[in-house]
């Protein structure tokens, strides 16, 4: 299951995002450090499920109507504080938390209602912008120190004789979430000496900053734009790097509306609908919801994790059955799961994702879509439907 991670400053409004995606009660209050250990759990992202493109919806627990969602996991960090990567407000134990994750979604308050260190002052005063880039700075200084420490070992293995820079850096950065692959795309546009005792630190420290953009890219949630300056708003959306204009507190809200009768709403739907049982209060604050998803194109919480899975890190879902006709599993449940892949992955990628057994059993796949059998290379695309025949 991929793994997001919720980071920012404290009071920001993570733990709110958090409970709106997960509907998992987390302790939530106007003062630093309300989250202390990590929260973890399940929430999703929104596709549109093959079933639409079928004369009926299939049955499937995780589909509203045509509307899929595929979990994932949601980790809930602490807020960090300047200098967090030198340990400042348990800044190294926050970090640490990150390393899993495979994307991390930047919880920034739009309305500048906290200061840098998450303490409350006035809607305005304090410009989000600063906010921006203060997270990646913050996980890049920390890794860069974590390569410091470690630089020694790689200078005594230098003096091996089969050593292998890209194997040693892969070893040592497997625990960040690095993979072999990751290290030598690195190295590959990164100017350094050959010889590891050469290296300065600012060698080491661009390592850092390149590793940690290429496995844990970011995406900028700017949260509470219910009472955000709208200048605020529109200033980050100017800004080189993706930015979701988010309300947790307005997500938070249609989810526990939409379980109490109050109104018709699914997560990621840009409007929704107030139902007549409703009384006047309800309605006037539904009606404000309403009206801040009609200018930002919904409350943004599920538009972040979108962002985060399928654009950030190009991962696509795909449907495996086992009828290619009726696009079931044996018991007849049409599309009873969805599989998230990396782009380029193939139906024997697929097949291990099903089961480890599945895939060392492959023998061919077929589009159930057309009907055709499909090469073992052929690379799958979002919705695709796929009956894997296997000896296991």
């Amino acid at each position: 299951m991929l793994s997001i991670a919720l980071a920012g400053k404290p009071n920001a409004g993570k733990s709110t995002f958090y409970t709106a995606a997960t509907m998992a009660e987390v302790d939530v209050a106007n003062y630093p450090f309300t989250t202390i250990d990590a929260n973890r759990g399940v929430s999703y992202v929104r596709t549109e499920c093959p079933c639409l493109e079928r004369d009926e919806r299939c049955n499937a627990d995780n589909c509203e109507d045509g509307k899929r969602y595929v979990p994932i996991e949601l980790l809930d960090v602490a807020g960090l504080v300047p200098g967090a990567h030198e340990g400042k407000g348990l800044g190294n134990q926050f970090l640490d938390e990150l390393t899993n994750a495979d994307v991390i979604v930047n919880v920034v308050d739009a309305s500048g209602g906290t200061n840098e260190k998450g303490e409350p002052v006035d809607i305005g005063e304090h410009d989000p912008l600063e906010d921006i880039d203060f997270v990646e700075e913050e996980m890049d200084l920390w890794l860069a120190d974590i390569v410091d420490r470690n630089w020694e070992s790689v200078e005594r293995k230098s003096r091996s004789p089969d050593f292998d820079i890209d194997d040693v850096l892969a070893d040592m950065l497997t625990g960040f979430g690095a993979t072999p692959t990751d290290v030598a795309r690195v190295l590959r546009d990164l100017e350094y000496p050959n010889d590891p005792i050469q290296w300065t630190d600012e060698h080491r420290e661009a390592l850092a900053r390149d590793v940690r953009r290429r496995t844990k890219p970011i995406v900028v949630a700017a949260n509470k734009i219910d009472i955000a300056p709208e200048e605020n708003v529109e200033r980050l959306l100017e800004l080189d790097k993706p930015v979701i204009p988010t309300t947790a507190e307005g997500e938070l809200a249609l989810r526990r509306a939409a379980d109490g009768g109050l109104a018709e709403y699914d997560p990621g739907d840009e409007t929704v609908e107030i139902s007549d049982g409703v009384n006047e209060a309800q309605r006037e604050a539904l009606k404000e919801l309403s009206e801040t998803m009609t200018n930002w194109d919904g409350t943004g919480v599920q538009g972040a994790l979108n962002y985060a899975v399928y654009d950030l890190l190009e991962y696509f879902t795909a449907y495996p059955v086992e009828d290619a006709s009726k696009w079931s599993d044996g018991s007849g449940n049409v599309l009873p799961d969805a599989f998230l892949l990396p782009d380029g992955s193939t139906p024997v990628d697929l097949a291990y994702a099903v089961h480890s057994d599945i895939g060392d059993g492959y023998l061919h796949a077929v589009d159930a879509k057309s009907s055709r059998e499909i090469g073992d290379t052929h690379e799958l695309e979002e919705g695709d439907v796929v009956k894997i025949v296997s000896t296991n």
